[in-house]
């Protein structure tokens, strides 16, 4: 079956051939999807799955792309974007959010709420589906500390629902990598607080997200995992790599955590960067770095 076909099988859709992913990841860096569309329903992507499933078609199913890179020659197949399932609703002690919705978004809505449980989540960029997927966390907070069920699609375009125990979190880790699944969308369950007290946290955290971290240029956020017993901003620190640049990749001077866009830098930069990093680090402190971004997609040939 030829991917072309899939354009004629779901004229409702609008699918963007050889579509730059640079549009969409946080880094501005990657290569061209062979098609792309941002369904608006979990039907459709329930659709699009089976459909890609049973013809044998390769698919790739990102949020918002905030701890992402797309190596440079792009990604084979179809590309879904679900950053148009954005709906959250706040309902008693529960906020329940599609994969797409904002993070940010879904701890403004819990605020509005007055329910606390989700401040330390109020400056992390990223898809409630990647923070579910990843168990993202900052501040000493993680998703698993609020997440009490999330809806997923198997790749064969099956809904399940997951209790908390089910999605089996760790560090950065959840049930869905290991069994690649897609969410669909999740839901909190926090406790009653006090919405201004609740504000003045989520402002605190994002001050502090301020002054340490470089937001205003292009990154994907956190490069690595924390190495236990380690703090991985002070190791790269410390093995004299802040500044450090390979084409327009940059580690942070603000935050050696970090690896910045500096000069239309590509993905390639990015991925030889990391392992500079990791090369340096272990040669200095006998430390391996492991990536917390995924790194997805073809290289340049």
């Amino acid at each position: 079956m030829m991917i072309e076909n899939i354009v004629t099988e779901f004229p409702n859709e609008t699918f963007l051939k050889d579509e730059p992913l640079s549009r969409y990841t946080h880094t501005k860096t990657g290569g061209n999807a062979d098609y792309l569309v941002l369904p608006k329903t979990s039907d459709a992507v329930q659709a699009l799955l089976k459909y890609t499933y049973e013809n044998t078609i390769p698919v790739t199913v990102i949020g918002n792309a905030s701890n992402l890179i797309v190596r440079d020659g792009g990604i084979r197949g179809l590309v879904i974007i679900l950053t148009q399932m954005a709906k959250i609703e706040a309902t008693g002690l529960t906020v329940t959010a599609d994969a797409g919705a904002s993070l940010i978004e879904t701890t403004k809505h819990a605020q509005a709420a007055s329910l606390t449980g989700l401040e330390f989540a109020a400056g992390i960029p990223g898809s409630v589906g990647g923070a579910v997927f990843m168990n993202a966390g900052a501040y000493g907070g993680e998703i698993s500390h609020a997440v009490t069920s999330a809806t997923v699609l198997t790749r064969a375009g099956e809904f399940k629902t997951l209790n908390h125990d089910e999605l089996d979190f760790g560090y950065r880790h959840s049930s869905i990598q290991d069994d690649d699944e897609v969410v669909i969308s999740a839901t909190f369950t926090l406790e009653k607080g006090d919405a201004q007290a609740i504000q003045a946290q989520m402002d605190d955290l994002n001050a502090k997200r301020a002054a340490k971290q470089p937001l205003l240029l292009p990154s994907c956020g956190s490069v690595f995992k924390r190495p236990v017993g380690h703090f991985t901003g002070k190791l790269i620190q410390e093995a004299g790599l802040p500044g450090y640049q390979m084409g327009g990749a940059a580690v942070s001077l603000k935050h050696a955590g970090f690896i910045v866009n500096v000069n239309h830098a590509t993905a390639t930069d990015y991925i030889d960067l990391i392992h500079h990093i990791q090369s340096v680090v272990k040669a200095k402190f006998g430390v391996e770095l492991e990536t917390e971004v995924r790194i997805i997609g073809e290289a340049k040939s």
